[in-house]
């Protein structure tokens, strides 16, 4: 790992490739798994407003668990995470088409509203940061990335593109740490590169 600006970053974050690639996965990370998406305590208030934004555009039973559970509940290991219906998909999940892509993928509901300027929010910082996880070690956030068997085809799609990690996240992260980290996390990458390790 390598400090960055306060951060304790893997070398990861420049040599795993990533790039989402829905016309395989059809978005499949927002309904495997066996808990919701991880969110902070400050989200949680962010989440039952856009509960109220987005109406109809969940479905009844997500709609029915919000109210009786509420948005989140901690999983085994006391940390927050948003409800999931079924015991997969999450709460906030609605099943639609992307152009472009052959059958029915698992669409975000506070991101598309996001998207259309229907919401002021986009989606919980786990989701838009996904595969970079964060945790705190010793003071300090380390910023690590999280490898699962159902985004192979975006570490494929991500290789092909030669499309690195902070690379395809440069938006979401900038938004987390701020545009000097983000410029910071480039430089660093090219000095490892020179440095031969990132081949």
């Amino acid at each position: 790992m390598i400090e960055i600006l306060g951060t304790l970053v893997s070398l990861d974050l420049f040599k795993v490739f990533f790039c989402c690639d829905l016309s395989k996965c059809h978005g499949i990370c927002c309904v495997e798994g066996d808990a919701g998406a991880p969110v902070s305590i400050e989200e949680v208030e962010l989440l039952e407003e856009a509960v109220d934004a987005l109406g109809d555009e969940l479905s009844p039973e997500a709609q029915k668990i919000i109210e009786s559970e509420g948005v989140v509940y901690p999983d085994r290991d006391g940390e927050l995470v948003t409800q999931i219906v079924n015991g997969k998909d999450c709460i906030f999940v609605k099943h639609g088409n992307i152009e472009g892509v052959e059958g029915q993928c698992a669409l975000c509901a506070i991101d598309s509203a996001y998207r259309c300027g229907k919401f002021h929010w986009q989606k919980p910082a786990s989701c838009a940061l996904y595969p970079v996880r964060l945790s705190k070690v010793g003071g300090m956030t380390a910023v690590n990335v999280h490898r699962w068997d159902v985004c192979k085809p975006a570490r494929d799609l991500g290789k092909k593109l030669q499309m690195p990690v902070y690379k395809y996240l440069k938006e979401p992260l900038i938004r987390q740490f701020g545009e000097e980290w983000w410029k910071e996390c480039d430089i660093a990458a090219k000095e490892l590169k020179k440095a031969g390790y990132l081949d």
